[in-house]
């Protein structure tokens, strides 16, 4: 057995991390590898600091592309692992999905895309990244065991019928990736609508109601609040455009405020 309780205490999501540790505790008795659903980036970065230090256990993670923020989790014994030439390890049970529909009259951002996939019977667990396609739908990255369930699934986005179709992960059109960079900016303020969509890329009135709708998460935490004040050290994420982490802030002669940041 696993050494539960310290392992949970002081866990911010600790029903989450007791399901992982579930499954450390099947992997290790049953000697076979075991898969997780798809969890977010908070938790897979909560399970990495805590489970990956013990020393009879292997992690690793995969959510179908190398920028992928939603990801599963591969638990197994470390000598199995160390036993595996490299590059012939288990294979992640990943499959695409294409979300097909008429979004010109009714867009839809990406987590209103998600909450009708979610509606129409899909788990969290078995949704991975997601990312839109103009008007016309978008696409994603699903477990295989939810493929099936997925074939000719009705779904309702907003107003509108979309159709799923399963298909191999080769057959989507990847986002374009990320390349980290730094950015200088200089705000009137240092509220958090102004930051984020200085550093991510979104208009601040969108930033703003992104906010207001509980998508921006900084250190990890849902704010809803666009007026709090981001501080060195904040790391603020929106899903589909990465994360933005603040270096440092130094007020300005003109009373302004200049921003080091780093986007990934």
């Amino acid at each position: 057995m696993l050494p539960r309780d310290s392992l949970l205490e002081g866990c911010r999501e600790p029903a989450q991390l007791a399901a992982l540790i579930d499954l450390a505790e099947q992997a290790l008795r049953t000697w076979e590898p075991v898969w997780s659903g798809f969890i977010a980036a908070d938790l897979l970065e909560l399970a990495q600091q805590r489970l990956g230090s013990l020393a009879e256990l292997k992690l690793d993670a995969w959510g179908g592309w190398p920028q992928a923020e939603r990801q599963r989790l591969l638990l197994r014994r470390r000598e199995l692992a160390a036993a595996e030439e490299p590059g012939h390890g288990p294979l992640p049970p990943l499959q695409g999905l294409v979300v097909s529909g008429n979004f010109l009259f009714d867009p839809a951002d990406a987590s209103e895309m998600r909450a009708g996939l979610e509606a129409a019977g899909l788990r969290p667990a078995d949704l991975g990244d997601l990312w839109l396609r103009g008007d016309r739908g978008a696409q994603a990255v699903i477990t295989a065991e939810a493929s099936a369930r997925c074939a000719g699934l009705a779904a309702l986005v907003r107003t509108v019928a979309v159709e799923l179709e399963p298909v191999p992960l080769d057959q989507l059109q990847w986002p374009a990736s990320r390349t980290p960079r730094l950015l200088t900016t200089v705000e009137a303020s240092l509220r958090l609508d102004a930051v984020a969509s200085a550093g991510l890329g979104v208009s601040r009135s969108r930033m703003a109601e992104q906010i207001r709708a509980g998508a921006v998460r900084v250190n990890w935490q849902t704010v809803t609040s666009p007026s709090r004040d981001v501080r060195p050290g904040d790391r603020i994420r929106l899903e589909g455009r990465g994360e933005l982490e603040v270096l440092e802030v130094e007020p300005t002669k003109r009373e302004r405020w200049r921003l080091q940041l780093r986007r990934s």
